[in-house]
């Protein structure tokens, strides 16, 4: 019998079990075994954390500090986040399948975003304005909002953390962060780096659980100000039903099916890489995952070619061995929906030109080979289902406004790319295609300085960049009035 590590939760600067002392294990998908336990939070729970959080913010020792006091903590995070990097990647790796060297790097990387925010946190300021008034001087200041619900799912989990706690943090407000149920672990340690960091009890609380009630809980809350969700359509729908009791302001990352557009004057190699990387790194389950591809008719075989031989030599196994390329998906229900979406696509006329099982002496783990379909048109259920795993779905075309066409089909535009070398083109297609990132002979690029977001079922609001710690804030108002002259009677009109 192997023994399970066992996790709490983070609530007001203490480590505690859910109230009633509920727990769910979590599975390695790299071997299909439990290997931790985690805390079912109850109602009460969850209102603990919040109502930590809103002392924090109303009364303690971070309703008092200055903004380069509050970036102060922020680099200490980012140093430490960078310092364990290997640590948090290995739990995550483990927790996720996701391979150990992206996890690390990815950890690593992170950093540099409590790094940007931490400079960021003295650099919010509100204005003058030129009032039509006279003897009046007219500001704005901008003020935090409060208690702040982020709530992630369990891939890139990291990234999303620092993109949402970043400038929440540095803008002044606190947070209840309520981890994924699928893969809570790595978010636990990263609660032990906050501790280190010294930030003050009740600023950051980490809540484990399902929707209801954990996620209700939160998302309900009268006490909560701001909701950032990142996850899946149908969970959003009930988060915007639940803030109808708060009035909270929401923001939401819905995932996406992003086409990947090649012309037939792109570089093939560098387009090729592109498209590899966009579909089958994090072994498809990235929100970016470039799933749609369309390729021009005159390189779209010279295209699948290469791309084939590629996909036949990725080394697929063991998250944590060096040598692995593609690790397993995180989730056995998730693994299932491949399959059978799969199969549904072949009997709509799909052609699998490359994978679709589970690969031969894996069995025990979730594992699933990369998978390219090529599909007749654009009316099969698979080119607009987004599959969270390595599946692709190509289709050919002919001219450029018939690809826009097809890329814009879809429900989702969270994002695309557009390999060409056409300079014009590049700057025509860019501007056409409706989605909230487009990257251009380049993918799956991100930056603390840069802004990222979707249109559409895909969400809206934006996350990363400076103007991320300003959607943090509310403007106040503020009149002044100048003259020394008493004010005028109110009911003598002039």
């Amino acid at each position: 019998m192997v023994d399970l590590s066992r996790y709490q939760m983070l609530i007001d600067g203490n480590w505690v079990d859910a109230e009633n002392g509920q727990t769910f294990e979590s599975v390695n998908p790299a071997n299909g075994q439990p290997w931790a336990t985690v805390p079912e939070a109850t109602a009460d729970d969850v209102n603990r954390a919040v109502e930590a959080a809103y002392k924090a913010f109303s009364e303690g020792e971070w309703s008092r500090a200055l903004p380069t006091e509050r970036g102060k903590y922020l680099r200490r995070l980012g140093d430490l986040l960078a310092e364990k990097s290997e640590e948090l990647g290995r739990v995550e790796t483990i927790d996720t399948g996701k391979m150990l060297k992206e996890t690390m790097w990815q950890a690593k990387y992170i950093a540099e975003f409590f790094h940007f925010y931490a400079g960021c946190a003295d650099k919010v300021h509100g204005e003058t304005l030129p009032i039509d008034k006279p003897d009046m001087l007219t500001l704005t200041l901008r003020e935090p909002l409060g208690v702040v619900a982020a709530i992630v799912p369990w891939n890139s989990q990291m990234f999303l953390v620092a993109v949402k706690i970043g400038p929440a943090l540095a803008a002044g407000n606190t947070v209840v962060l309520k981890a994924s149920e699928q893969a809570s672990a790595p978010l636990l340690e990263f609660g032990r780096l906050i501790e280190q960091a010294g930030f003050p009890p009740g600023v950051f609380n980490i809540v484990t659980g399902h929707g209801d009630p954990c996620g209700k809980t939160l998302t309900s809350h009268p006490l909560v100000s701001r909701i950032s969700f990142t996850g899946g359509p149908v969970a959003a729908r009930h988060v915007l039903h639940n803030s109808a009791e708060n009035f909270a302001e929401v923001s939401l990352e819905l995932g996406g099916k992003s086409p990947f557009i090649v012309f037939d004057d792109a570089d093939i190699e560098s387009a090729v890489n592109g498209s590899i990387a966009g579909i089958f790194g994090a072994s498809g389950q990235s929100c970016v995952a470039g799933s749609r591809l369309y390729l021009h008719e005159k390189i779209a075989d010279e295209f699948l070619e290469k791309m084939i031989a590629i996909a036949r030599g990725i080394n697929i196994g063991d998250p944590l061995a060096e040598e692995t390329q593609m690790g397993p998906l995180a989730t056995e229900g998730q693994l299932q929906c491949v399959e059978r979406e799969v199969a549904f696509a072949q009997t709509e006329g799909g052609r699998v030109l490359y994978g679709g099982n589970r690969p031969p002496g894996l069995e025990n783990g979730l594992y699933y080979e990369p998978t390219i379909i090529e599909c007749p048109d654009q009316s099969m259920r698979i080119v607009d289902t987004e599959m969270f795993g390595p599946v692709l779905s190509v289709i050919r075309f002919t001219e450029e406004d018939e690809v826009i066409r097809l890329a814009n089909d879809t429900r989702h535009g969270l994002a695309a790319g557009v390999f060409t070398l056409n300079g014009a083109r590049a700057m025509r297609v860019m501007k056409r295609i409706r989605a909230g990132i487009v990257w251009v002979n380049t993918y799956r690029v991100v930056s603390p300085i840069a802004e990222f977001g979707g249109v559409k079922d895909s969400g809206y609001g934006r996350e990363s960049g400076m103007q991320a710690i300003y959607d943090y804030t509310r403007p106040k108002t503020v009149w002044i009035n100048t003259s020394s002259e008493p004010l005028a009677n109110p009911f003598v009109m002039r």
